[in-house]
């Protein structure tokens, strides 16, 4: 009643002490609270101040109330646009809009027009992927809708489009990724509308120490005609990383309080500052209570304040750009935050656009120049297998901190042994034997006093968890970076750490040797390292892991090596003769467990009799012992893989996820000479990207890509490792039965026509070779350059014509007919 004045209340009573999480006020149109007290009490007479909304424009007004409990709601209205004020409903919201931002978000995402949140908020998974720079402190990820978060944990830049009044989201548009050249870590979406098209690109530029993100917006006009749109790129209180990412890191909401333009700069939280390149026509600062950000830019004249502080901590803002372009024109505009280092608006000589365009040229060779130390050129048909290759290399590069090597940037920013072993000895084959060294020098210095591994190393310290794979994973790491490297004074460096985990290791080992062990019911553990948890499917409860055990020997053949080359010969007998016995133990355990278990394939876990090549397929590589393990049980599990794959693919067998792990399998198909069959996995590997032009996978790939699931990171480190390895197996693979250099064993018969397969300078523990191989009518011509000198030689694998030397240069010729 406008006859009372303006200073009103509006009284709730429950009738009893109720929880509740938050209001939702829905106003009359202009008749709305501008300013008004939210007030709790529990008998009616004591009231309590829980929130002061002090912007309202309309509402729908959301009132977030986490751990509110109360009989009375009053609502203690001060002012308006209008008289008097009129509230068509007041929802009252349980105690579970409270409990958390995200819990809050995504509530109001279900009940408002689709693309008024970002995706990971409305219900639907999104991809991201990683911005920055070779071993960062730090890094952004851009989101396959193209909001660009600027930093771990931090907010996010999100791109509208405003035409008559009408805002134009991800949700309006066809959204396709895409990388520079196809495979750089320069990843950019665009935005497809009938009438204009946008174009975001990000990339990180600087060092460790300075380094900033680059963001570059370039709309064009499609239509026949001159246009005017305006570009709003929104400052808003969410991570890129969506909130079912919930592992060591919630994704979801992030905090902003604070929120001010000064003219030149958006300064953030007094943290971040986001500096547009070019000056926008409008800079607007909004706190919560003016209602969602794209609500807001429909309105005909938007304005508000240039800065807020928002009590909630959900402020936003926002800066635009009028925009008009003549038919075909394209208008660019830029945007910088700093990640490290000074966050001083950084020097910006000439034009905006100029300027941009020299700094991700200066990016993009810097890249090329670590991506392309190894080259491989295929057909257009094979190239997705060789460009996601160098993208792989770049993203395990980018994923690491400092000499850290780590599977991911935001749910595993940690450093495992297991991962990082093996991530090395991809770089170590592509060239970066440098990166290798310097995670194997980080690592070697957390052992546990005991000689212990620990499985996992971060900012916390070391993981005490027993994983029994560790030990025999660092030797590894050591053995492989001296095989590529040749460098006696590191290993000279790392040889006490290394002894040390090998007496760790042989504990571990004899602890398992007892009698007890010798009875029928636990003949199978005999000798085998202990129960652990390093594989992932027995972390409910441990078990004798095949995988610990193949590891373990890996890790004794490296001593071995190690020990020889240092001429530490006691120590390399020693070692011998430990890895021979544990050989022993760990084959006689395989045949008990198979025959205890009525089965005919290579068990995961001498317990369980459980069928998982993906573990399996380690004791063929890394460790080696495809020419050792009974050829029965090596095809019949491999076969019954591929069935099982071929049924899923095919669909006859309904399937809901699975892991990219997977993608070592081709490493064994190729070495076991199924050539089209490797070709088959990695075909349905590769449609598995999320999404295909970001040449990524998460650590959990779902048939649906839009279920909203936790996926790991994305990228994720280890899986690019373990891509890297299967596709240089097609190329170029160590055979250990006779130390020999398998040539072409993967490469398919299609690849050969016209220019056919060129590789150049791939790493190998025996130094680099180059080849090419085409088709000259019914032969296959193959030429190899280089130093390596295996000692079985070089074996060119193609069927029904393996041809063995070993002097280089070389050529030969076979018939290509079969």
């Amino acid at each position: 009643d406008g006859a009372t004045g303006r200073a009103q209340t509006l009284t709730v009573d429950f009738q009893r002490l109720r929880e509740l999480g938050g209001l939702i006020v829905r106003w009359l149109p202009n008749a709305h609270a501008s300013r008004y007290d939210v007030e709790l009490s529990d008998d009616g007479a004591q009231w309590r101040t829980v929130r002061k909304v002090l912007h309202g424009r309309g509402g729908p007004d959301v009132v977030w109330l986490p751990e509110a409990e109360a009989r009375f709601v009053r609502l203690v209205l001060h002012a308006g646009p209008a008289p008097g004020y009129g509230v068509t409903e007041l929802e009252i919201k349980d105690a579970w809009f409270g409990t958390s931002p995200n819990a809050a978000f995504e509530a109001l995402a279900r009940e408002a027009p689709r693309g008024t949140y970002p995706r990971g908020m409305s219900g639907e998974q999104t991809a991201w992927t990683v911005v920055g720079i070779d071993a960062g402190a730090d890094s952004g990820l851009l989101s396959a809708d193209g909001a660009l978060e600027v930093s771990r944990r931090g907010f996010s830049i999100e791109p509208f489009v405003v035409t008559d009044s009408r805002v134009v989201s991800w949700a309006d548009v066809d959204t396709r990724p895409f990388l520079l050249d196809g495979s750089l870590p320069i990843p950019g979406v665009t935005w497809r509308h009938p009438s204009w098209e946008l174009r975001v690109t990000a990339f990180a530029s600087g060092s460790r120490e300075v380094s900033r993100l680059v963001a570059r917006y370039e709309l064009k006009n499609l239509t026949r005609e001159a246009t005017t749109v305006q570009l709003v790129l929104a400052v808003r209180p969410f991570q890129v990383n969506p909130p079912v990412q919930s592992l060591n890191i919630l994704g979801g909401a992030s905090a902003i309080r604070d929120i001010a333009w000064d003219g030149e700069g958006l300064s953030v939280n007094s943290d971040r500052v986001v500096y547009p390149l070019r000056a926008p026509e409008r800079v607007v600062a909004f706190p919560f209570d003016a209602g969602p950000l794209p609500r807001l830019l429909g309105a005909p004249d938007w304005s508000g304040p240039a800065r807020v502080h928002d009590e909630v901590g959900w402020a936003s803002a926002a800066m635009a750009y009028r925009l008009t372009l003549e038919p075909g024109a394209t208008a660019t505009v830029g945007v910088v935050v700093p990640l490290t280092g000074s966050k001083a608006r950084p020097d910006v000589t000439g034009e905006p656009g100029t300027w941009m365009d020299r700094e991700q040229a200066a990016v993009a060779g810097a890249w090329r120049e670590r991506l392309d130390r190894v080259s491989i050129e295929v057909p257009a048909a094979g190239q997705p297998v060789v460009s996601t290759l160098r993208t792989a290399l770049a993203h395990v590069l980018v994923t690491r901190d400092g000499p850290v090597l780590r599977p991911g940037v935001r749910s595993y920013a940690r450093s495992w042994i297991r991962d990082g072993a093996m991530m090395a000895e991809s770089l170590l084959r592509l060239g970066h034997p440098d990166v290798a060294a310097d995670y194997l020098r980080w690592y070697v210095h957390h052992l546990f006093s005991s000689g212990k591994v620990p499985c996992c190393v971060d900012e916390r310290g070391r993981d005490p968890v027993p994983e029994h794979d560790s030990p025999g994973e660092l030797v590894f790491l050591a053995a492989e970076t001296y095989r590529y490297t040749g460098d006696r004074r590191l290993l000279e460096d790392v040889w006490p750490h290394v002894e040390r985990s090998m007496a760790y290791l042989e504990s571990l080992r004899q602890s398992e040797r007892t009698a007890k062990n010798l009875t029928p019911a636990n003949r199978a553990f005999y000798g085998l390292l202990p129960p652990s948890i390093s594989h992932e499917g027995y972390a409910a409860k441990p078990m004798h892991s095949y995988w610990d055990d193949f590891w373990a020997l890996k890790g004794y053949t490296g001593a071995v090596a190690i020990a020889s080359a240092l001429g530490r010969h006691d120590a390399a007998r020693r070692f011998a003769a430990a890895g021979d016995e544990f050989r022993e133990d760990l084959a006689a355990s395989l045949r008990h467990a198979i025959l205890a278990h009525g089965i005919t394939y290579l068990p995961g876990a001498a317990e369980l009799g459980d069928f998982d090549p993906t573990s399996s397929t380690i004791a063929i590589s890394p460790r080696g012992e495809l020419h050792r393990l009974p050829a029965e049980l090596v095809l019949a599990t491999f076969d019954r893989y591929w069935r099982e794959f071929t049924d899923r693919r095919d669909g006859r067998k309904a399937w809901y996820d699975y892991t990219p792990y997977e993608i070592r399998n081709v490493g064994t198909f190729v070495r076991l000479g199924w050539r089209e069959r490797a070709h088959e996995l990695l075909a349905f590997f590769l449609d598995g990207r999320r999404p295909p032009a970001w040449n990524q996978w998460p650590e959990v790939v779902h048939r649906d890509p839009r279920e909203p699931r936790f996926v790991g990171d994305m990228p994720h480190g280890w899986i690019a490792s373990d891509y890297i390895r299967a596709a240089l197996d097609l190329f170029v693979y160590e055979r250990e039965r006779d130390n020999a250099l398998v040539l072409a064993g993967g490469v398919p018969a299609g690849w050969l026509e016209g220019p056919g397969v060129t590789v150049r300078d791939l790493r190998t523990p025996f130094g680099r070779v180059s080849y090419s191989l085409k088709r000259d009518g019914s032969h296959m011509v193959l030429q190899v350059a280089g130093d390596a000198r295996p000692p079985g030689g070089f074996v060119f694998a193609w069927p029904g014509a393996e041809r063995r030397f070993h002097e280089l240069p070389a050529t030969v010729v076979v018939d290509g007919s079969r």
